[in-house]
């Protein structure tokens, strides 16, 4: 999952980035309202973690510019108005959340997994496909009850092919997903995890197929005749 962090204070922008980044998430950070509004329009993000008292533009008013343009990205604002009025006006503008400073990091990703959750229609934080359980809470893979030990980029794309099994997920998808704007990666790394990834399912009942032309599919194994 790709997120962006819209903070002025570059010490908190710099934590959070590294904080969910540490969590499995593709981590931009940013430090005002006009370059995150360039940055939604014109990249895929899963969810964006936004404060109101943003240089250039105010957070609200890129809350609410994003929405009347059509975005969909889910919002988590986190910001030091905690007022009940403040609240009323982010969630008016759009926020899918709102969380106030001082935050402890354990709630913070708490509710980032419940947001990315809602996005993605499910209804638990554990993903099932087949035999695979994968437990996005505590970033826990199992197969048949036996737990993988997979990397971070290993489980990050592994959970975009689970959370979308059925679908083709296409390389360009992979990359915008788990790459950060100062990343380098690219559609051959993608290559990499998804071969290493057939390694670690080997014998697990599941397949990722390569569909030509289009991307990868998680499947179950078809048994010999």
């Amino acid at each position: 999952m790709r997120v962006l962090v819209i903070e002025d204070d570059a010490t908190l922008g710099r934590a959070l980035q590294e904080f969910l980044t540490d969590q499995g998430y593709a981590t931009d950070w940013l430090a005002d309202g006009q370059r995150g509004l360039y940055a939604v329009s014109n990249h895929t993000y899963d969810l964006m973690v936004l404060d109101l008292n943003l240089p250039v533009m105010d957070g609200l008013q890129l809350l609410k510019t994003i929405r009347q343009q059509g975005h969909a990205i889910p919002v988590l604002v986190l910001t030091a108005r905690d007022g009940l009025q403040d609240r009323v006006a982010g969630l008016d503008a759009g926020a899918d959340d709102y969380l106030t400073k001082p935050f402890e990091l354990v709630e913070l990703a708490a509710r980032v997994r419940a947001v990315a959750r809602r996005h993605l229609g499910l209804a638990h934080s554990v993903i099932e496909f087949g035999p695979l359980t994968f437990d996005t809470v505590h970033r826990e893979l199992r197969a048949s009850g036996q737990r993988l030990t997979l990397s971070v980029r290993e489980l990050s794309v592994l959970e975009m092919l689970m959370s979308r099994a059925g679908k083709v997920v296409t390389k360009q998808q992979i990359v915008y997903g788990l790459s950060a704007l100062d990343a380098d990666f690219s559609e051959n790394a993608v290559e990499v995890y998804i071969y290493r990834l057939r390694k670690r399912l080997e014998g697990s009942g599941t397949a990722i197929q390569t569909v030509r032309g289009f991307g990868y599919l998680l499947d179950l194994e078809v048994a010999p005749a």
